[in-house]
């Protein structure tokens, strides 16, 4: 508005209330309804009157197709208003006046701010709008909902919930029709995450020992979602889902040549995924097994001599061994049959190594430490790439994630002097460094890269110190001691930490604060540690493999529990605690004389007590 008409606007408003005023003091209220809507019918209001009533209503709908609604609203506000009025006539009226001046400039300041279309009036198509409120998060979307009937249809859209639980990372692989009500699935994901969380704090849950027959101890463990793999002494491989506790574990039978070897020759590594399962042997000997099926292998070769080092990649076919300097990558073709895509030696024993994830079989990746040297090695090159060599600093420690890849170094000498062992983080697209972190005078023994939360590192050192690093500034996150006998095994997520030692301690840490929620002990060092929303896996390895002066082969559970390792499974989620989450041996009735295969006899207390047992 010009200044001109504003103020005649004013003027005239203010004259026209303080003639109403004074009207209403001479003329009494109609007798009647009908009186009333004669009077109204006949009353020549203004339009602006209609328009600031509009927009101090908050509807949506054109300001044209209103003028019956706000007649009909005129009418009973006039019936309120001249109740109200015959009443407050007696008290205070000039104050009552003032108020309502008050009240006009204040409408007048609120039509200058708003535009000469307001938004509330234009309506947007229905996929616009819905594009718009993508960018809300729950609770915007649930204040929105608050303001119209409009609003309320469009905040509470399947799809606009349906991406807030794919965002927040529940149901990743579901699609639109699997659930009637998305709003309502977050809210119960949010809570059983509440719940779980509450779980893992409080050590609320299940706990149980994956067990194994008499006599076999523990070579090397492996865990990936709900399937457990294990390699023993005596060259037997079993694998465990823990999701069916009722199922038996698969024996996985070894290839032909080991087994008529014998002794047997026992298991030295053992690696799983979701899919496959794979073991290497002392004689030098790798087999491969699919998880649906288990049995026979499914793929087998051998080496020259030991392999030293095993690794399986977490999401596709691709299997990686090493014998001392002597590299060999293995690979399912699309119809099924497995090859050797890529042989090569490296000027030194491989030490470590593992493969990037997030590649299928047809461009596979590794990363490989050999002494001092740090390689990557992808079979479309012909040699493999050196990342990282430093004379008289060998690599301890490797892991790597989709982006980067990150290794520890141990230094000697005059190194020492310039903040001690360090570890090297590399980008995998640039194959450049990107920072260093950690200035420590122990060496790193493990890092974990992988399985932590976006730019965060989490490693372990035998100066019995877990550090949380961020790699995007190189800055520390949490440093916390956890074991007096050095740090063998960690991982993290965006809340915890879950570290093992060498004495045998399984620690739970609560990142934000640097606090132990709890702790849990078992012989061995620790040399497995896994856990993902609701489970954590973990295995104590003895370093000793054949113990003197211990017969454990004999029927002597203490001896054998004594030196035979141990995996425990422990489960955090909501149902832990039901049915069909008890072991059998919690399960078992007592008809029957002896509970699964622990040799447990099983007898009721009152039944001793009547006479009634069926042994008396």
């Amino acid at each position: 508005m010009a200044e001109n008409d504003l103020a005649a606007f004013r003027e005239r408003w203010k004259r026209e209330l303080s003639s109403k005023k004074g009207e209403q003091r001479l003329v009494c209220a109609p007798s009647s309804s009908r009186d009333i809507d004669d009077q109204l019918e006949t009353e020549d209001q203004p339009q602006y009157v209609s328009i600031a009533s509009s927009l101090l209503d908050g509807r949506t709908s054109p300001l044209l197709d209103r003028i019956e609604e706000e007649r009909s609203r005129r009418k009973r506000q006039y019936h309120n208003m001249t109740n109200v009025c015959s009443s407050s006539l007696q008290q205070q009226p000039q104050g009552k006046v003032k108020k309502e001046e008050e009240l006009v400039d204040q409408l007048i300041q609120d039509l200058n701010e708003v535009n000469d279309i307001p938004f509330f009036d234009i309506e947007l198509p229905y996929e616009i709008a819905l594009k718009i409120f993508q960018y809300l998060n729950c609770a915007e979307l649930g204040r929105c909902a608050q303001v119209s009937r409009a609003w309320r249809v469009l905040a509470e859209d399947s799809v606009l919930w349906f991406k807030l639980c794919v965002r927040d990372g529940y149901h990743q692989n579901a699609s639109m029709s699997d659930s009637p009500c998305w709003k309502s699935m977050l809210r119960d994901c949010r809570n059983s995450s509440k719940t779980v969380r509450f779980n893992w704090k409080n050590r609320v849950g299940s706990i149980s020992q994956l067990q194994f027959e008499l006599g076999k101890v523990l070579c090397d463990v492996s865990s990936y979602d709900n399937f457990v793999l294990a390699g023993y002494m005596s060259g037997d491989v079993r694998l465990w889902d823990t999701l069916h506790w009722d199922s038996t574990a698969s024996y996985l039978k070894a290839n032909s040549l080991s087994a008529n070897t014998e002794p047997r020759p026992h298991v030295s590594h053992v690696q799983v995924n979701g899919t496959l399962a794979a073991a290497a042997y002392e004689d030098g000997c790798v087999d491969l097994w699919s998880t649906e099926t288990g049995g026979e292998p499914i793929y087998h070769y051998q080496t020259p001599g030991r392999i030293q080092v095993l690794s399986l990649s977490p999401d596709s076919p691709v299997l990686i061994s090493a014998t001392g300097s002597d590299v060999r990558l293995d690979c399912a073709k699309d119809c099924g049959y497995w090859r050797t895509v890529c042989q090569t030696q490296l000027p030194k024993t491989v030490k470590s190594m593992t493969l990037v994830p997030g590649r299928d079989q047809q461009c596979p990746l590794a990363a490989l430490a050999a002494g001092e040297s740090m390689y990557l090695l992808d079979p479309r090159e012909e040699e493999p790439l050196m990342l990282h060599s430093v004379y008289g600093h060998p690599v301890t420690c490797l892991d790597a994630s989709e982006s980067h890849v990150a290794f520890g170094v141990k230094r000697t000498g005059w190194a020492m002097h310039d903040g001690g062992n360090k570890i090297h983080i590399y980008s995998l697209e640039t194959r450049k460094p990107t920072v260093s972190v950690g200035n420590s005078p122990g060496d790193f023994t493990c890092i974990n890269l992988r399985d932590s939360s976006p730019h965060l590192l989490v490693c372990g050192n035998k100066d019995r110190r877990v550090r949380v690093f961020d790699i995007r500034s190189g800055s520390s996150v949490a440093s916390l001691y956890a074991h007096h006998l050095g740090v063998t095994s960690v991982q993290a997520d965006d809340w915890k930490i879950v570290s093992g030692g060498g004495e045998g301690l399984v620690c739970v840490w609560e990142m934000r604060m640097g606090a132990k929620l709890w702790e849990m002990h078992n012989r061995h060092p620790v040399r497995h540690v896994r856990f993902n929303t609701s489970t954590l896996v973990t295995a104590n390895i003895p370093d000793d493999k054949s113990p003197r002066g211990a017969c454990i082969t004999d029927d002597d559970l203490t001896a054998h529990r004594r030196h035979r390792g141990v995996i425990c499974h422990y489960d955090f989620s909501e149902d832990a605690l039901s049915q069909d989450h008890i072991l059998p041996i919690c399960r078992s009735d007592y008809i029957e004389s002896y509970g699964y295969n622990y040799n447990i006899s099983l007898a009721v207390p009152y039944d001793r007590l009547s006479g009634s047992h069926p042994s008396q």
